[in-house]
């Protein structure tokens, strides 16, 4: 999950962009989050979470993300948030993430048309990560959906592509119900806050009445949570770590937040710190790792693909992508290590002879690691873990390695 991800590339963001003819500002500080561009907006133009208000009594720093004020970090640096969630408890704002229930008894022949997972295989209240596709095997966004025991999918989707698989949703949703299928759309206005971290289960297991133990990785749940009820929890994350995703009633979403903050291993995080805790994870930022010009096989996300829907070929794009996954592709998205200045989105990843093979993707220095990493696509013949190559950073060839990702160790809970 997936999970937040910024794309200044969206046509939302444009076409604010365009109506307050505002200038892009450039984020260079080397311990900034990894997109690399940053949009200064009248604050009555975006959009704001529940929580607007709490994170600025809070101390948080608020910038423009996919056309919402959200914040980059709190009084905490960057460093120290970082480390924080990986060694206690962080709390997370991802309320700006699309939440949509599908109903109907035809809900997982519907999603199952637009995207790539088995659906039909998950058991009730599990979830997977899996992609929207289109017919030429782009990648439309990344997303997360759980068949829950209440008869609906739950689905979680990124902020910065919120109209676009909106639409998508909605354009599928009048075909299959032209068909005769029994199906519907229900949009959420529900807010959205992760909590990851070490220390989230003892935390978080004193407002639960039931076993947090008994909750694994990509399982979900409905539950009262510290006296707030209709919270549906979901043992997922997009830092690595042990972690949940609560889904609250609007008008309780503070409430909740500051009952889980009086803990004093719980500190409030932002965008900074969770993009640098995703891509210590390995983990891909919709539009910038991944976007509708790069297949699945490409993205080293085969792993996504049911093996019944391989063999069917009956997801959007099958017909490009299947193929790949036998025949390998030209590119491929990998992990890179260096030294030396920081890497970031864009730059040029080199032969150890000098020739162009690639462009990084996403880059900062890893305040686990004390080194720089990197994600990026390759020509293939460089892409084997170990590979020496080169990145070009302010006109200097930097040496760097090609490394298996994640770069440090997830801790999901599988039980």
């Amino acid at each position: 999950m997936a999970l937040l991800k910024p794309r200044v590339t969206d046509s939302a963001v444009l076409s604010a962009r365009s109506q307050f003819n505002k200038s892009a500002v450039a984020v260079f500080h080397p311990w900034t989050f990894t997109t690399s561009l940053m949009f200064s907006f009248p604050q009555a133009a975006l959009k704001k979470t529940p929580l607007f208000d709490f994170h600025r009594d809070q101390g948080g720093k608020m910038v423009e993300f996919a056309g919402w004020s959200m914040p980059v970090q709190y009084k905490d640096s960057h460093i120290a948030s970082h480390m924080h969630t990986r060694e206690h408890c962080s709390i997370f704002d991802v309320s700006h993430m699309l939440q949509t229930n599908v109903h109907g008894k035809d809900r997982v022949k519907f999603m199952e048309s637009l995207v790539v997972a088995d659906i039909a295989e998950l058991k009730d209240n599990q979830g997977t990560l899996t992609l929207f596709t289109n017919e030429k095997g782009g990648i439309i966004d990344d997303l997360i959906v759980t068949k829950t025991d209440q008869g609906y999918l739950y689905v979680v989707s990124n902020a910065g592509c919120a109209d676009k698989d909106s639409a998508h949703m909605k354009a599928r949703l009048a075909e299959f119900k032209y068909a005769g299928f029994d199906v519907d759309l229900e949009f959420l206005d529900c807010a959205l806050i992760a909590v990851q971290g070490p220390t989230m289960s003892r935390v978080l297991q004193a407002g639960l009445k039931e076993d947090l133990s008994k909750l694994t990785f990509m399982t979900s749940a409905l539950a009262t949570v510290f006296g707030v009820p209709d919270c549906r929890v979901t043992r997922c994350g997009y830092t690595g770590e042990d972690g949940v995703e609560i889904s609250i009633p609007e008008s309780r979403v503070v409430e909740l937040t500051e009952k889980l903050a009086a803990n004093s291993e719980v500190k409030l995080a932002g965008l900074g710190a969770r993009d640098s805790l995703r891509l210590e994870a390995g983990l891909c930022l919709y539009g910038n790792d991944i976007d509708e010009t790069t297949t699945p096989v490409e993205a080293t996300l085969v792993w996504t693909i049911g093996k019944r829907r391989r063999q069917a070929k009956d997801f959007p794009g099958a017909d490009i992508i299947v193929p790949q996954i036998k025949a390998k592709t030209a590119r491929k998205r990998v992990g890179l290590v260096s030294t030396g200045p920081p890497v970031r989105q864009h730059t040029p990843i080199l032969s150890p002879d000098g020739k162009v093979i690639g462009e990084v993707t996403s880059g900062c220095p890893s305040p686990c690691l004390k080194n720089n990493i990197a994600m990026g696509y390759v020509d293939a013949a460089f892409a084997k873990n170990g590979t020496g190559i080169q990145v070009e950073v302010r006109k200097k060839a930097v040496p760097a390695t090609v490394s298996k990702m994640p770069f440090v160790p997830t801790k999901y809970y599988t039980g």
